[in-house]
């Protein structure tokens, strides 16, 4: 359901948004956004499996953590025609964005062998997203 929200002055799909991941955090507390782990994270399938264990390379530049760390990475679909990955960012502008989604595009092709897409949600990224324990090493926990 999207509904106007004012936060700040920034706009995205009809919620008015803020830049600055405190704000993000609780705008995701206050809004139940999905938080949990995406079928991405739990499958046993061989082809995704290597596709996640090559993306845990991919680092976000800021954070020094990886994208399958951080859970990032919110649906993979691996077809004949290639590989198509939906994922998300820590802030809403992330200066690395263009970085990060490249990366993404050629580690995926490279453990695949197949054309990767990567598009960017619009879900709002929460610390409960990330992976087990691994808040720790960002000193959320």
């Amino acid at each position: 359901m999207l509904r106007k929200l004012q936060v700040r002055q920034v706009y995205i799909r009809h919620r008015k948004i803020d830049a600055l991941a405190v704000h993000c955090y609780t705008f995701c507390k206050r809004e139940k956004i999905m938080t949990e782990r995406p079928e991405f994270y739990l499958t046993t399938d061989p082809q995704l499996v290597a596709l996640r264990e090559g993306l845990r390379e991919v680092m976000d530049p800021e954070i020094g953590m990886s994208i399958v760390e951080l859970g990032l990475v919110r649906t993979a679909e691996i077809q004949p025609e290639g590989v198509h990955i939906m994922m998300i960012m820590t802030t809403p502008f992330c200066p690395y964005s263009p970085a990060i989604l490249e990366s993404t595009r050629q580690k995926s092709h490279e453990v695949t062998g197949l054309t990767a897409t990567v598009e960017m949600g619009i879900e709002m990224w929460s610390p409960e997203m990330m992976e087990e324990g691994a808040g720790g090493e960002w000193g959320l926990f």
